[in-house]
């Protein structure tokens, strides 16, 4: 059996210790609708979050969940108790991870989370090997995700232009994004802005901001440009415009190392600011905080000679 479930057995069996274990699996309980989910979720069976429910039963003197049919469901107790003590035990556990002092495996070794997926594949990994030689070796992890992160989530840096952190971190100020129009050399050279109203223009529908905001920008309309192709991504785009007869308007950033090796060319005079900033986060709880930090510095040194690069 559990030791953690005998224990808090015996606490709820003295009824003056509080069983935190069972909280804590109640908890999960309650996230996850199911008893089997919970289970699978703390690396245990079935029966010993039922036992935990039991102890907790015991321990409260209510019922927090009821079988309706095949199913279980929260009793009304069970949903305040939740409420109660849900971001409590969150709080506990965050707190405990960032105050956490002792060396951990791996301590070469960060997490960078993204929601830039075309910034982190065009820009952030080819040049991850410069970072880790600068700061001896480190190993850098790169996840992707569109979800605003959680204290819960595994990652020590979060670079993004729409999320933000929810919990203690140092911010990064990192690229002030520019929108370019750009088309493939043989398509694009010689020509005026005028090109977009002949060319289709490859739409992103992860970004549907950028058009109408460069459009604004260009003093122009819908009405005025040809929509081509629809896209998710830009980095699903790029091959695409520097392959085909159409037009992409996209951050300079992303493109820039494109344009300077000839596979796309900038239409003059389409250059704009679309007000959105690039950040990074490195969070109070990582167990790499100094690397972190370093790793934001470097970044954002990264995007500053990109964005020099541009104007040159």
């Amino acid at each position: 059996m559990d030791v953690h479930l005998v224990a808090d057995q015996t606490m709820a069996a003295q009824g003056d210790e509080v069983p935190l274990n069972a909280i804590r699996a109640f908890v999960i309980v309650a996230r996850e609708g199911s008893v089997t989910r919970a289970a699978s979720s703390l690396g245990t069976t079935q029966s010993s979050v039922s036992r935990y429910l039991s102890v907790l039963r015991d321990y409260l003197g209510a019922d927090l969940i009821e079988r309706r049919g095949r199913r279980s469901h929260l009793t009304e107790f069970g949903r305040l108790f939740a409420n109660a003590v849900s971001e409590p035990l969150e709080t506990v556990g965050f707190t405990a991870k960032r105050m956490r002092r002792r060396a951990a495996a791996g301590t070469n070794r960060i997490v960078v989370r993204t929601s830039l997926s075309t910034f982190a594949s065009s820009l952030l990994i080819p040049n991850l090997q410069a970072f880790s030689a600068e700061a001896g070796g480190v190993i850098v992890d790169v996840v992707s995700s569109l979800s605003p992160p959680t204290t819960s989530d595994d990652f020590d840096i979060l670079i993004t232009r729409d999320l933000s952190v929810i919990e203690p971190a140092d911010s990064w100020e990192i690229y002030n994004e520019e929108l370019v129009c750009v088309g493939q050399p043989n398509l694009v050279a010689g020509r005026e802005l005028s090109i977009v109203r002949s060319t289709p223009i490859l739409n992103i529908t992860s970004r549907p901001d950028i058009l109408p905001t460069w459009l604004r920008a260009m003093n122009l309309s819908s009405n005025d440009i040809r929509a081509g192709a629809r896209y998710d991504h830009n980095y699903l785009a790029l091959p695409a415009v520097m392959t085909g007869k159409c037009l992409l308007v996209a951050p300079e950033i992303i493109v820039s190392d494109l344009v300077r090796g000839g596979a796309l060319q900038i239409i003059p005079g389409s250059r704009a600011p679309s007000g959105m900033q690039y950040r990074a986060y490195a969070v109070d709880r990582s167990e790499h905080t100094e690397i972190a930090r370093s790793f934001c510095r470097w970044v954002a040194r990264l995007c500053k000679k990109a964005a020099l690069a541009q104007t040159t």
